[in-house]
């Protein structure tokens, strides 16, 4: 049977999908991958992005974080393509339980998706380091410099940088769905950061589903493997 085929049939005889994906699930939407060839680790900077997006940096040198974060972290008018629109109709005939992602551009809501664990944050929500109100992605865009609170505190996105730890109360909640999980797909993602990698590890079941262009370190542990577009993979759901 053909790879595609396998999944539509798994997909179709299953009522516990879980779904846990990367940046290249986001590439098709326009926005780039961290570690692709045209993507933001190769772009020209006075410091490598993984010093710019590390928690001690955005306490030294704000104004640079700011700089850089609104120029290649920040995409507004990126819309939804097939994998965020398949995830969301999957769930809503109730055979897909949760969407877990290491992506911080919330299109996986904006598709529709509702059970949507985000390891890494999101861009949409910032808040206050000195009072806590929060403060929207429309903010942020609005101001130049080191955004600023009403109240004089500094505004940061709540995104999980380098140097700083996971949710855990989010990895727990991740760590049961992928247990119980009857086919766990995973896209987009070449598996390479830690600790959200680990979380395939507890995956229990015998339909592990991995899709991502690129080979990856999992393959030979899958028990179906696609190297294609996320999207064009999903696309049969995405209608």
């Amino acid at each position: 049977m053909e790879p595609k085929e396998q999944l539509s049939e798994w997909i179709e005889s299953s009522s516990n999908i879980v779904f846990f994906g990367g940046a290249g699930v986001s590439t098709e939407s326009k926005i780039p991958d961290f570690r692709s060839v045209d993507g933001l680790y190769h772009q020209e900077y006075d410091y490598p992005p993984e010093t710019i997006l590390s928690h001690t940096f955005f306490m030294r040198e704000t104004e640079e974080f700011f700089r850089f974060y609104r120029s290649k972290m920040l995409f507004p008018d990126a819309e939804p393509n097939n994998a965020h629109k398949a995830l969301a109709n999957l769930e809503r005939t109730g055979k897909l339980r949760a969407v877990i992602t290491q992506n911080i551009d919330g299109l996986h809501q904006k598709a529709g998706s509702r059970e949507v664990l985000e390891l890494h944050g999101s861009v949409l929500r910032n808040y206050c380091m000195h009072c806590g109100s929060p403060y929207s992605l429309e903010d942020i865009m609005a101001q130049t410099g080191i955004p600023k609170c009403e109240c004089g505190g500094t505004i940061k996105p709540d995104v999980v940088l380098y140097e700083e730890g996971l949710d855990t109360y989010t990895m727990e909640k991740a760590v049961s769905y992928i247990r119980n999980a009857e086919l766990l797909m995973i896209g987009g993602t070449s598996l390479a950061v830690y600790p959200a990698s680990g979380l395939i590890d507890y995956y229990r079941g015998d339909k592990l589903v991995l899709i991502n262009k690129d080979k990856t370190s999992r393959d030979s542990q899958a028990d179906l493997v696609l190297h294609d577009p996320i999207g064009e993979v999903l696309s049969p759901w995405s209608k």
